[in-house]
């Protein structure tokens, strides 16, 4: 027999912004555009909600909330493959020609360390401390390569 969801109920105030004719399907949306963009406003604008509907849902419904943190994680891993492909590769420059940003993409991993953590080990079965010290040795090794690589682009000018 299938779960029946209770229908979180958004006040109007909440709803600005949001596209007529509300896609029943939101939520997958959202997360996954979550998942490859870590972007809350940008993955409710993707889902055609508001991002006030975003987080009143993730407050009313646990399921909801646990499958956000889950896509925050997923997020998490695409941002730090991204780092370690473009050190790897000596890849430096953005579609558009900029230099990428390195020290941003290495805020980004350790200001988010803490939701990584938590979602990480709820699936492994592990602590949160446990995790976050993985990946504090994971983004202190991508700190190490970076400065590695700005030290051979040093010895080559």
């Amino acid at each position: 027999m299938a779960s029946i969801r209770k229908r979180t109920r958004i006040k109007s105030q909440l709803k600005q912004g949001e596209k007529s004719g509300l896609n029943r399907h939101w939520r997958g949306l959202f997360l996954d555009y979550l998942a490859e963009s870590s972007n809350v406003s940008l993955s409710a604008r993707n889902a055609g909600i508001s991002v006030s509907r975003a987080y009143k849902v993730r407050r009313a419904e646990p399921e909801f909330a646990r499958q956000w943190l889950d896509a925050l994680y997923e997020g998490y891993l695409h941002l730090e493959m991204e780092v370690l492909r473009r050190l790897r590769e000596g890849d430096q420059q953005t579609r558009d020609s900029d230099k990428y940003d390195f020290a941003n993409a290495i805020r980004l991993l350790a200001a988010h360390r803490d939701n990584a953590a938590r979602a990480q080990a709820s699936q492994r079965n592990v602590s949160a401390a446990q995790v976050r010290a993985s990946i504090d040795r994971k983004v202190q090794a991508i700190r190490e390569q970076v400065m590695k690589e700005k030290e051979r682009k040093g010895d080559d000018k």
